[in-house]
């Protein structure tokens, strides 16, 4: 029997508690802030941003997502989970189940900011729909902003990328694949579900990206982020426009469409493009399925939302708007990224309450 030694008893406590508190540290970031916060257009720059020190008291957070449905946000929940963990607050999650469900949303973040909270994080479902909600929260407590914008009548802070950058990085990476006067290819777009805070901005973004291309958008579908919803999307497409060269549009369409292009013999003749990171858009990238996709890193937008949050209850210094860099993804670079930015475990499951 293999026998250990005093010294190796003392130290091996000692490596397990390096472990934890090392999982748990404080780091920096490279985030993209803004010279008006909130404003989009305005000038950009990067700063260093150092995440804050532990709170003084276990502070509760309201947070409210759009869905769970699309592991998108599964990875900014993860974010969440290690922020809280590492600052020492706790929260609540809900979520709607979809951008139709503006009057759910509503109601569970009337509901959630009337039990105990001290700053409500809202993903909202809509540009302006929680207007008037958000301005009465707010009367009482932060709120903040993550990742979909929203107007800012109200917030306190925001955690998130210029959605209009996102669509544009994959209009670009079509444009310099498809530059004008090059032989012209067809696309099908599928920007995701109208009148969300982000699908406006990302679809302004990718005509942008387009302009000076022999990149012609041939069909637009519009639909929630639901795979099954997109799937039926692609499939209509497929009957109207089987000619066409790429989809590109939302990462639950890019999901869908490797089945559906598979099943049709189809995989070989159109590309698919996503417009943000999943896990499985990553895999369909590496496997060579999925062409490309812009990454925000998700994970580290939930870690800023939680920061911002504690700085603001503790009367902490704080940026008021910041996000982390945009890199486009493909089948060269993938392999270069810090993928733990982006995506949660394999094994994480969605944590509602914390802790």
């Amino acid at each position: 029997m293999y026998k250990l030694f005093f010294w190796q008893l003392l130290i091996i406590p000692v490596l397990i508690l390096f472990v934890i508190v090392s999982s748990v540290r404080a780091q920096t970031w490279r985030l993209e802030t803004w010279a008006v916060p909130f404003d989009y257009s305005s000038d950009s720059y990067f700063i260093d941003y150092e995440q804050t020190e532990p709170a003084s008291r276990q502070w509760h957070l309201c947070i409210a997502y759009p869905h769970l449905k699309d592991a998108y946000w599964l990875n900014v929940n993860f974010g969440m989970v290690q922020a809280a963990k590492r600052l020492g607050v706790s929260f609540t999650l809900v979520e709607a189940g979809g951008y139709p469900n503006l009057e759910r949303q509503q109601q569970q973040i009337e509901l959630c900011t009337a039990d105990r909270a001290d700053a409500l994080i809202v993903g909202p479902v809509s540009f302006r729909g929680l207007n008037e909600m958000i301005f009465e929260i707010s009367k009482k407590m932060p709120v903040l902003a993550t990742v979909n914008d929203i107007d800012n009548l109200g917030i306190t802070a925001k955690s998130g990328v210029s959605w209009v950058t996102m669509g544009h990085s994959a209009g670009e990476f079509l444009a310099k694949r498809h530059p004008s006067g090059s032989t012209p290819v067809k696309v099908a777009w599928f920007p995701g579900p109208k009148g969300a805070g982000w699908v406006g901005f990302i679809e302004s973004g990718f005509k942008k990206g387009l302009a000076d291309s022999a990149v012609n958008v041939v069909v637009t579908k519009w639909g929630d982020t639901g795979k099954e919803i997109q799937r039926t999307l692609v499939q209509e497409v497929m009957e109207s426009h089987p000619d066409v060269d790429y989809i590109v549009g939302n990462a639950l369409m890019a999901e869908a469409a490797i089945s559906t292009l598979r099943n049709r013999g189809l995989d070989n003749d159109i590309k698919i493009i996503s417009t943000y990171f999943t896990p499985a858009v990553y895999r369909g990238i590496r496997r060579g399925r999925i062409l490309a996709a812009p990454t925000d890193a998700p994970v580290i937008q939930g870690r800023i939302s939680i920061d911002q949050a504690v700085r603001i209850l503790e009367g902490r210094d704080y940026v008021k708007h910041a996000g982390p860099k945009i890199l486009m993804i493909d089948e060269n670079n993938w392999q270069e990224i810090n993928i733990s930015d982006s995506l949660a475990p394999p094994s994480f499951l969605p944590a509602f309450v914390w802790p």
